[in-house]
């Protein structure tokens, strides 16, 4: 079945949730689940970086390997190019898997240690029966180029690269079929800071020649800030918050975003003598807080949002928030 809303849209995810069951008290005790992602309905248009915020055990990352159907969802809907990806028999994934692919957030165990780095990029094509040997060990060549790794390093294991030049690897792997979407997650989390801009910029290089489409999953707001083109922000499953990059920045309107924005480092002492934080840790998504996730941290925390879930809807032109301080309206 083809779902089409707009062609600009390449993803559409509606009221996706992912929760993992659990047993409390032992064998005997009652079920109970983490509700890792609670309620998503997002879209990422074709070409643009969308950036996803939030802090670790957020969700982030779950919904990410949500979209690629690595772990499927406990309800809702995923379409893709407008086809609905959770309809799809296993050979029918099997093609789609060639147009969306992952980098993940650790360059030291996401690569195989017994394969060679032309193994590692050119495993993809040797599964999608792309091309001869001959031409595949060409592509692989071609690629290392590309990322900025030497092409006579082909027969090299990842024990031999220093974590960046890893995590350039783990970049070839992901563009050796040449996918329309990259899951990035994470990606230069795990980096010396020197390092980081170096793979950021190269990220940024391929999306202009490949015309290549990113979700990007990080907790850094500065890295996000520099490569996205819009922002959502997430929260113990949910997304808050969600605007084009310099909207949001310039004019957050939740709680938690303007809390995250101030948190971000700065070399301003007085800022930082100034800044209030957020209090408390982040709950359980075992037994969230009934209502807004968020009502037990938040300075603005209103009856009503210990009680009531806030609809998360637009508030102004491609901007959307969830918060009872701009409606009333309630999911």
């Amino acid at each position: 079945m083809t779902h089409r809303e707009n062609a600009d849209q390449l993803v559409v995810l509606k009221g996706i949730r992912k929760y993992y069951p659990v047993k409390e008290g032992g064998l005997i005790g009652e079920k109970s689940a983490v509700k890792a992602v609670d309620g998503i309905d997002l879209d990422i248009h074709r070409g643009e970086t969308l950036g996803l915020v939030g802090e670790s055990g957020c969700g982030k990352s779950t919904l990410g390997r949500v979209i690629l159907r690595l772990e499927p969802p406990t309800q809702g809907e995923i379409h893709f190019d407008g086809e609905d990806v959770l309809a799809m028999s296993s050979n029918q994934m099997h093609g789609l898997r060639r147009r969306m692919q992952i980098i993940f957030q650790d360059p030291y165990s996401s690569l195989n240690p017994r394969q060679t780095v032309g193994g590692i990029i050119g495993e993809g094509l040797l599964i999608h029966k792309v091309g001869t040997k001959s031409e595949r060990t060409e592509r692989v060549r071609h690629i290392m180029e590309v990322v900025g790794l030497r092409p006579e390093y082909i027969n090299r294991y990842p024990h031999e690269f220093s974590g960046g030049q890893r995590q350039r690897i783990g970049v070839g792997r992901a563009l050796a079929l040449q996918p329309e979407l990259i899951i990035c997650d994470e990606p230069v989390s795990a980096l010396d800071v020197s390092i980081q801009a170096q793979v950021i910029n190269l990220l940024m290089d391929l999306q202009e020649e490949f015309h290549l489409t990113y979700l990007f999953v990080s907790h850094d707001l500065s890295v996000v800030r520099h490569i996205s083109d819009r922002v959502a922000v997430m929260y113990l499953g949910r997304l808050v918050e969600l605007a084009d990059k310099r909207e949001l920045y310039d004019n957050p309107l939740h709680p938690y975003t303007q809390a995250l924005l101030e948190a971000a480092p700065t070399p301003n002492a007085d800022v930082v003598k100034n800044r209030k934080g957020l209090t408390g840790d982040i709950p359980s998504p075992l037994s969230p807080p009934p209502g807004c996730h968020f009502h037990p941290r938040c300075p603005h925390v209103m009856d009503r949002c210990r009680e009531k879930v806030p609809a998360f809807q637009v508030h102004k032109p491609r901007h959307r928030v969830r918060c009872f301080l701009y409606s009333d309206e309630t999911e």
